[in-house]
This record gives C-alpha cells, structure tokens and sequence, in this order.
C-alpha cells in the first residue's frame, strides 16, 4: 500500500497554519490537558553541540494526537549570517505512529510562545489592554508584535531595547501597521501609568524591570529561560500574586523566580484559572513566567491539523 508523501511546511506556511486566536485556544485547552496529566510532556534533553550550540528534543503525546520537536540553538549563527535557530515539529498519528505532517520549529516556537503570553494577558488582565510595552527587540519581540496586533488591533505598544537606536529601529521596520507602534522615549524613565501590560523578551542577566507592584499592571516574563538569566526584578516578584505556564519546568528554568528565591508553593500554574480551581486575583499585582514546553507545541500542531483537515 502506497502511503501519501508527508507534507513538510516551511516558515510562511506553518505561520499561515498556526493563527494566533486559534492558537490562544488551543493553549487553553492544552494547560488543562497537561495540569490533568492528559498529555505527557517529560522534561527536554538537551545535547551540546560545536561551539556552544545545543540540540533540543521535546516530545510530548496525548490521546489524540503525538509530536517531537528537534531543535538546534547556535549562538554563532549570527556572525555566519544565519538563524540561531533550526528545528522542526514533527505531528503523529497517537494510534498508528505514522508521520502526519512536519511543521518549521522556530515558527512554530516563537507562535505559539507569544499565544501563551495572549492566554496570560486574556486570563490575569482587569480590563482590555490598551497599551503595552515590549521590553526587547528580537525575534520573540517581533512575534508579540504580531500577536497584539492580531487579538488587540486598537492597543497602543511601546518599545523598549538594550539602546534607544534599537527600539527606534525595530519600530521603524515593524511599524506601520493598523495598530501605533512607538519607541520608548526615555528608557530609563518609569512607565507612564497608562502602560496596563508589561512583557519582558530578553536574554538578560540583569532586570529589565522592577518597578513597585501596580494593580491594573500585569507583568509578563518571557525571555528568560535558565536560572542565570532574570528580566522581573525582585521587588515586582515580591509584591504580586505569581504564576507560571509550567509549573515543573520553572522551578529548572524560571531565573526571574530562582533568583528572587519565592517559595515554590506559592506560585500557581495558570491552569488552576482557566480550570477554576482558583479565583483570578482581583485587585492583586499579577506576575505571569512563561518557559514553554511541549506540550503548547502539541496545542499548535493541534490547530494546524484542523486547519489541513478543512482544506
């Protein structure tokens, strides 16, 4: 029996398969899925490569569906002129193993991330976002940009990067779209009350926010993703109700949280809001620490499965 070719989807077309509200969903219903242990998502292996590189493997199955993310992170990409990052999402048949489809890795990790943090703003935020603030210029930043703009088309984002030129740049290039998109001004100045959601998509090693705890201000942790690396100072962590997408991969990777050295039993997965098995602050400061796993790769092959199944 002959047995169709599998379908490989490069960049542009994995984007166009994995939208940003449907992938929003589809995480709501995979953060349950994996609080419920439904899906199984065990920690990644990570393998060194030449010159610091490492090789990524991330499985994660449910009853409906399987996959494997196999990714490559160079940090000397960028002196070659290349991506950091090279990868692909592979989606199987939960019953028979057999390859569905192959999706490319770092689109599918930069979507489904800035989805996550949408899910965030959806869950812990008081009212409508009407302006926020991208701390961060890179790819990560790009993707945020783009998800604002598809769920908040009216909100108002501002930028902030390592140096004025670069936030001024970043919005040069990503600018003109039906939403307002600005540098920030003053960097080093505090926000301007009128920012309600603050998003950190950097790589640092020291905070690039720590501002006092603001009701009506929810704070997002994205960029940060070892126990060396801290975006959210401090003094934000401590005065806020704390939250994570995954509450296993945080207490290894979470260094916002490790380096502030919060009590673990205090931070709850969002899961426990979307479930209801716990209230949403009111009134309360919310931090929300994003590391990813698995299973929101499998929540993304989900969406672009139903979307080749209506072709």
């Amino acid at each position: 029996m002959t047995r169709p070719t599998t379908q490989i989807f490069d960049a542009a077309a994995t984007a166009r398969l994995i939208p940003y509200a449907a992938l929003v969903d589809a995480l709501k219903r995979a953060t349950i899925d994996y609080a419920q242990q439904c899906i199984a998502s065990p920690e990644r292996l990570v393998v060194p490569l030449n010159e610091g590189g490492i090789l990524l493997s991330m499985p994660a199955t449910a009853p409906d569906l399987a996959i494997h993310k196999l990714v490559n992170v160079c940090p000397g990409n960028g002196a070659r002129g290349l991506p950091t990052i090279h990868g692909q999402v592979m989606a199987f048949d939960a019953d028979t193993g057999e390859t569905l489809f192959i999706l490319d890795g770092p689109t599918v990790t930069g979507r489904r991330t800035a989805a996550m943090s949408m899910l965030g703003v959806k869950t812990f935020a008081a009212v409508t976002p009407r302006e926020f603030l991208l701390i961060g210029t890179g790819t990560q930043a790009l993707n945020h940009l783009e998800a604002i703009g598809e769920l908040f088309p009216d909100a108002r984002v501002w930028v902030k990067g390592s140096a004025p030129a670069r936030a001024e740049a970043f919005c040069a290039a990503h600018g003109g779209k039906a939403f307002e998109v600005r540098p920030l001004a003053e960097p080093d100045a505090a926000l301007p009350d009128s920012v309600d959601t603050v998003i950190a998509l950097t790589t640092s090693r020291q905070p690039v926010y720590d501002e006092a705890p603001r009701a009506g201000r929810l704070v997002i942790g994205v960029g940060a993703f070892t126990p060396e690396m801290v975006e959210i100072g401090a003094r934000t962590i401590a005065g806020s109700a704390l939250f994570v997408d995954d509450q296993a991969g945080a207490k290894h990777e979470a260094g916002d949280f490790i380096q502030a050295g919060v009590d673990w039993a205090g931070v709850q997965g969002i899961a426990a809001i979307l479930s209801n098995e716990a209230p949403v602050p009111a009134q309360t400061p919310v931090v929300f620490k994003s590391v990813g796993c698995a299973a929101w790769d499998l929540a993304a092959c989900r969406v672009a499965r139903e979307a080749l199944s209506s072709v």
